[in-house]
């Protein structure tokens, strides 16, 4: 594959192998049709791990011989969704390019489908009024008969595939045609002469008809059915789907523009924000795409929905000036070119849109709903009615891939995709979510938040506000400040130490995009609020802190609203300065999955290669290499040694004709005897030679070997050593034991030096970390930019290390967590504080066991002080002491904090009256090696209690 498959994609491919080898291994035992439902949601690449079979099962791989002259029939609902399935496999399957055969109904005429190739076939063309299933002057055999010979001749190679995973929101008659074409190769048919195919994969996001259809065969034919599923947790752990979908709608219906309006500036931010990332990181730039979806034709008009004004509102709010080629449509009734506002809008083929980097806006009312991948369409309009919410469903299924195929860690805010429905009300808008988690989505894999117009129930922080807002207060929406009156005349006064003071008048002039800027000495001003900024002298307690951000240090700034009466003294926090200094510490953080992905073999080899390519271990390969040359080599010693070498030999030269004779009712007569004895030939000795240099990884080792004990005597000895290694059950084990060990080492050995790299690169270390084991060890990493669901109610914290525009996050905690943050709030060297996010993908992660299974936990804050010679990171948990898992997170905080001596305190925190009858924060500190000792050794909860008691502290 040119493509490498992310970790689910591979537990797929596995899984799929290893079902559809026993499938065709009972077909030929017992001539019953068996069927293999492959499920996974929207999004999960099915045709991309289809693909990656096919290639498997005809080249082989460590596990499976290869057949090539396997054939596949591939069959889908339409020509198009056909044609991109073909262009994906030959394009990503580099080994089956012109293997890809399209079965028409004017040339196509055989009467035996040849080996070796892939046959698209779609439902339209097996309607009773087709080309192919009738006979002709120009076709002598019909579709049927050429299957059904197909089968009769071929059945131990023939792999039928239904590939359902582009269905959409169709009629009834065209599900019940689908449905009807399905059952024919599922369990024949008596009026086309056709038997039922030997084994059929369905591949689908809904698998509930043709599980059904497969049940319905069992019944009658008593044939198996091998499931696979792939769940949406596993699809977005990988990072290949945006993580949220927020749906948005108006309090009341109709007010369509308006609704435009806040499309068109959510669509623009999305600019910004991707220009900005793409940028600094050196990634090829990505152009969001701005959908609209509008009303079907009224009268002589293309669409009920005014295009004109469309157009007029999205260039008006977001400065844009459209030329010809940005905005297109695709209605599909054959108009190439509409003239929109004076605008020429062509028409473009849905494949086309999401390669066309020119494309900006896209008009369409259904096309774009089955078959089409947008990864740029992150922001949609549709003025569609209320009842059309199974197309909205559909079609979001198709924008939730992520542009740079993984999640976005520096900004949160492009891992997001938003729908605006003017003509929706807060009781229908529930339609669409029950639409996109029911069948109707196909189960898309992401978070659904709903909120109307303007209330904003998520919020952005950063670590460099603007101060252009002013902060919020507990209940308050937060005005956007795109909204103002040009009446209102807003002033920013700035006041210096010495008690002079600047005042300049913000410009009036309407403020098309909300870019967040830095400032130096200042506050830059982009929207109408105004506040007063005080400039002190003092120096935030930051200043010793090794960690050099390039810039001067700031001065404090203090936030005054004009409103009140008094200034309230903000210290000027260098958050960027913090987030630097932890992510270059390479703190621990843990990802915990249900099972491991792949091998160790796999995964040793994978991380040394990275750290080849990242210049981190320039030899890991070479010596992973010799270690395992020399276990083949002391293998064949011994069995030289032992007298067995010679037999052993002789097995690999010589193989086995296994010959199984049946009766008429597909019950063996002989019970598999052996029949014929045959010598190996060189060419039977170089494939089980390619076989075993699979099972030891591909790394060309079985060369290494032969290279350095090359035995000029035989030109066959050393690869049949290597050939019988990898046959022998406990030198695989011991391979296996080597590799595991080797894998932990290389992880250990050089997590640290893997947070300097590039992001794309921390990306792939990452995923190879993850791969290896269930739970896996990675660097902790922060963001500059985060996106949290906005807390309506709470207090306003300035010392929060990320923070709203206004300098400041609203943050509702309970009575517990503050007390703790006041505590710490009095100590000298305290600089902030962040609430860690629970199962955020930036969390920071401790795992522990609960009744013997690994779960994670995620601490509550992380506080960050200077201790003079640089940032310390805190962790601590106020913890309820009556929980039950409170002994297994207590050994598994234990347990990090003796991998992790660069973090400071890792407290568990319960509140307890002080002596003198008030209520604090009682803490046990494992950072303390007696204290983790005594904890990671107690045996009940009771024993745990009593080291809390004893040892535990007030600050």
């Amino acid at each position: 594959m040119k493509v490498e498959l992310f970790p689910f994609q591979r537990i797929a491919l596995a899984r799929l192998r290893q079902s559809v080898h026993m499938a065709i291994g009972n077909y030929k035992a017992t001539n019953v049709p068996q069927v293999v439902s492959y499920t996974a949601p929207t999004g999960a690449g099915k045709t991309i791990i289809m693909a990656a079979l096919v290639e498997s099962i005809f080249y082989g791989d460590d596990n499976y011989p290869d057949q090539n002259d396997a054939i596949f029939v591939w069959l889908s609902d339409s020509p198009q969704l056909n044609e991109q399935s073909r262009i994906k496999i030959e394009t990503k399957a580099e080994k089956c390019f012109g293997r890809c055969v399209t079965i028409t109904d004017e040339s196509f005429d055989r009467e035996i489908l040849d080996d070796g190739h892939i046959y698209f076939l779609n439902t339209q063309k097996l309607s009773k009024s087709s080309n192919l299933t009738k006979h002709s002057d120009s076709r002598q055999y019909t579709i049927w008969e050429t299957l059904a010979n197909t089968v009769r001749e071929k059945s131990d190679r023939l792999y039928f595939i239904i590939d359902e995973a582009h269905r959409g929101a169709q009629k009834a008659t065209d599900l019940a045609r689908a449905t009807t074409i399905m059952q024919k190769f599922l369990r024949g048919s008596t009026q086309d002469k056709l038997p039922p195919m030997p084994v059929v994969i369905g591949m689908t996001a809904t698998a509930e008809r043709f599980n059904r259809l497969a049940q319905d065969l069992q019944s009658i034919t008593q044939s198996s059915i091998h499931t696979i599923v792939t769940t949406t947790d596993d699809v977005r752990a990988s990072g290949l789907l945006k993580d949220r979908i927020v749906i948005t709608y108006p309090e009341t219906k109709g007010n369509d523009m308006a609704v435009l309006q806040a499309a068109s500036d959510e669509w623009k931010n999305k600019w910004d924000h991707w220009f900005q990332y793409c940028s600094e990181k050196h990634y090829p730039h990505v152009y969001p795409i701005f959908l609209i979806q509008v009303a079907n034709a009224q009268g002589n008009r293309i669409s009920a929905t005014d295009l004109d004004e469309c157009i007029r509102v999205i260039e008006e709010r977001t400065g844009e000036r459209f030329v010809e080629g940005q905005v297109v449509h695709a209605f599909g009734e054959g108009t190439s070119t509409l003239t929109v506002n004076g605008l020429n809008v062509p028409y473009e083929e849905p494949s086309r849109i999401s390669d066309n980097r020119k494309i900006k806006v896209v008009f369409f009312k259904e096309t774009l709903t089955t078959g089409w991948d947008c990864p740029r369409a992150e922001t949609m309009m549709s003025f569609r009615r209320a009842v059309d919410y199974t197309y909205i469903a559909q079609l979001l299924g198709r924008m939730i891939r992520t542009p740079l195929q993984q999640r976005v860690m520096l900004d949160e805010t492009l891992n997001e995709v938003h729908l605006y429905l003017p003509q929706f009300d807060e009781t229908t808008v529930y339609d669409v979510v029950e639409a996109l988690k029911s069948t109707e989505g196909a189960s898309i894999p992401a978070d659904i938040e709903v909120e109307e117009v303007d209330s904003d129930n998520y919020e952005t922080l950063v670590l460099k506000p603007t101060f252009d807002v002013q902060p919020r207060k507990p209940g308050q929406k937060k005005q956007d400040p795109r909204q103002q009156s040009i009446f209102d005349t807003p002033e920013v006064i700035v006041e210096n130490a010495d008690g002079t003071s600047t005042g300049d008048a913000v410009d009036h002039s309407p403020v098309t995009t909300a870019r967040t800027t830095g400032y130096s000495g200042g506050v830059t001003q982009t929207a109408a609020a105004s506040f007063v900024v005080q400039q002190s002298d003092s120096l935030a307690k930051t200043d010793d802190t090794p960690v050099s951000t390039g810039v001067e240090p700031q001065p404090q700034i203090v936030v005054t609203p004009v409103d009140e009466p008094t200034a309230t003294e903000v210290p000027f926090i260098d958050r960027e300065a913090v987030v630097k200094a932890i992510n270059n510490a390479g703190l621990l953080t843990y990802h915990v999955r249900r099972v491991a992905i792949s091998d160790y073999v796999k995964s040793m080899y994978a991380l040394a290669h990275f750290l080849t390519q990242a210049r981190i271990d320039w030899d890991c390969l070479d010596v992973i290499r010799d270690d395992i040359v020399k276990m083949i080599h002391d293998y064949a010693l011994y069995l030289k040694q032992v007298g067995k070498y010679e037999f052993l030999t002789e097995q690999v030269l010589q193989f086995k004709m296994n010959t199984q004779i049946y009766d008429v009712f597909g019950k063996s007569v002989d019970n598999n005897e052996i029949h014929d004895l045959f010598s190996s030939t060189d060419t039977d000795i170089d494939r089980q030679f390619r076989h075993a240099e699979t099972r030891l990884g591909n790394e060309g080792v079985g060369n290494v070997y032969c290279n350095t004990y090359y035995d000029e005597n035989s030109s066959i000895a050393n690869k049949i050593e290597v050939i019988l290694f990898t046959e022998d059950a406990d030198c695989m084990q011991q391979l296996h034991d080597y590799a595991k060990e080797k894998f932990h080492q290389l992880n250990d050995d050089n997590r640290r030096k893997t947070v300097i790299l590039p992001e794309k690169f921390k990306k792939k270390y990452d995923d190879i970390v993850s791969d290896g084991d269930i739970v896996s060890k990675h660097n902790f990493r922060l963001p500059e930019v985060i996106r949290v669901s906005k807390d309506f109610e709470g207090e306003v914290y300035w010392d929060h290390l990320f923070v709203d525009n206004s300098g400041t996050a609203m943050i509702n905690l309970n009575g517990w967590e503050k007390k703790v943050i006041e505590e710490e709030r009095q100590r000298e060297d305290y600089i902030c504080w962040l609430r860690n996010p629970s199962r955020g993908s930036w969390a920071l992660c401790i795992p522990y066991e609960l009744d013997g299974e690994i779960k994670p936990t995620y601490p509550d804050f992380l506080v960050i002080r200077n201790d003079g010679a640089g940032f310390v990171v805190d962790i601590l948990e106020p913890h309820d002491p009556t929980r039950i898992d409170n002994l297994g997170k207590a050994k598994g905080f234990a347990e990090y904090a003796r991998e992790t001596p660069g973090v400071g305190r890792i407290q568990l925190i319960k509140m307890k009256k002080d002596s003198l009858g008030k209520e604090r924060a009682f803490r046990l500190d494992m950072s303390k090696s007696m204290i983790r000792d005594k904890v990671r050794h107690c045996a009940s909860m009771e024993e745990f209690t009593h080291i809390f008691d004893e040892y535990g502290f007030f600050e």
